[in-house]
């Protein structure tokens, strides 16, 4: 069963989608397989998902891509705001003719991808949410404050990181209220009506542990408000809670997102078999 009206190839795609004022490096693999859209942390590259993509292996179509000033090649943009990061999917799934994709997002993009699933459910063959998108009010009026000097202090190291693509091309500030209107997002009130309207199969890998920039149990507290949201809505299920932290769960559990990405799109098909 084919999942896009792309013709199928052999070879794999690099190059750059244009979007707004700005344009995209994306990467696709190509061929029949179901495909899979990779959706990057807050500033994060599409090269973190390169285990998880050797672990799925040939039989699947995977699309990667560098958000709006991230990576080696993505171009700076003036809008740097979460509608646009949804926008950004659609773009990127047009221009390589997609129509029906298995979203895949990690922190950020775990946002992004339950966003677009609650809004593209004829689109959306499904969710993978990796330790992101926990329905919590975790932001503050102190917790701002502790973004924005974070981020100052960053700022410091980060422009000799830039031509590495190892770090945004945004400055201090754009990436301070890029992580604050994150927050903004995360609150119960915010983001429990889009996970409680989504209508297709979401699978969470959730880690353990600290994430950059938190304290304590913090972070732990915030996943546990994933629970009320499973039982609310019977699509979203969490499909397995592992030892890594948030940095290192792409890196160390790959193979449980790898799982999770079987499970949804043989929901999709109406069994479970890995569709390799």
């Amino acid at each position: 069963m084919t999942m896009n009206n792309a013709p199928a190839t052999s070879s794999t795609w690099t190059g750059m989608v244009p979007v707004d004022d700005t344009a995209l490096a994306v990467t696709d693999t190509g061929g029949p397989g179901v495909p899979v859209l990779y959706l990057n942390g807050q500033f994060a590259t599409q090269g973190y998902w390169r285990r998880v993509i050797a672990e799925l292996g040939t039989g699947w179509r995977h699309i990667t891509y560098d958000e709006r000033a991230r990576g080696r090649k993505s171009k700076r943009s003036a809008d740097y705001s979460f509608e646009a990061a949804v926008r950004d999917v659609d773009a990127v799934l047009a221009a390589r003719k997609v129509d029906r994709a298995v979203v895949v997002g990690w922190s950020y993009g775990a946002v992004v991808g339950a966003h677009w699933a609650n809004r593209n459910p004829d689109r959306a063959l499904g969710a993978v949410l990796v330790d992101g998108a926990f329905p919590h009010d975790w932001l503050d009026e102190a917790m701002e404050q502790r973004i924005r000097k974070m981020f100052r202090r960053m700022n410091v190291f980060m422009p000799l990181l830039r031509p590495t693509g190892l770090t945004p091309r945004m400055n201090a500030e754009q990436m301070a209220d890029s992580n604050i209107e994150l927050g903004r997002l995360s609150r119960e009130r915010e983001l429990g009506p889009v996970l409680d309207g989504i209508t297709v199969p979401v699978r969470y890998v959730v880690a353990s542990g600290t994430s950059l920039g938190s304290r304590g149990d913090e972070q732990e507290k915030i996943r546990a408000s994933l629970d009320a949201a499973t039982v609310r809505n019977p699509h979203i299920q969490i499909a397995a809670k592992v030892a890594s932290n948030h940095g290192a769960i792409l890196k160390k559990d790959f193979p449980a997102v790898a799982k999770a990405v079987r499970e949804v799109a043989g929901l999709d098909r109406g069994d479970a078999e890995d569709p390799r």
